[in-house]
């Protein structure tokens, strides 16, 4: 078994495509801003953050036609030098919820939210560092 993605069901997409495209960085599988799907990809690793419109996956299961309330996700995502990252994506129109800052002895940490809401933890592991 492998792990193919974590796929995010919206209902804005072109807001959350510009977030994970333009802000965050990623790299977008086939460039379809409109949707109804699309695949992004850090520049490392081989994991990956999908968009679906809402709408579509409410046709084959009815009871997604609600709107998502809560915090029903958390997308994490590992970078190298945080500091530098955050201050990346906040010159892009990324706001921060909190940090960077210490999670424990280990880990630093940043959090901000996507479009739809869905929290984003940004990390940075200082045992890589050395």
């Amino acid at each position: 078994m492998e792990l193919a993605q974590v796929r995010l069901l919206v209902t804005d997409f072109a807001a959350c495509y510009r977030f994970y495209a333009e802000v965050l960085g990623l790299k977008p599988q086939s460039g379809a801003t409109g949707g109804p799907y699309e695949k992004f990809s850090p520049a490392t690793g081989s994991a990956g953050i999908a968009l679906q419109d809402r709408s579509m996956m409410a046709a084959v299961l009815g009871e997604l036609g609600d709107m998502a309330t809560g915090h029903r996700s958390l997308v994490v995502l590992r970078v190298d030098a945080l500091d530098t990252y955050c201050e990346q994506i906040a010159s892009r129109g990324a706001t921060l919820l909190h940090g960077p800052s210490p999670m424990t002895d280990r880990m630093r940490v940043a959090h901000l939210k996507d479009p739809e809401g869905n929290l984003v933890e940004l990390q940075e592991w200082l045992l890589l560092r050395g």
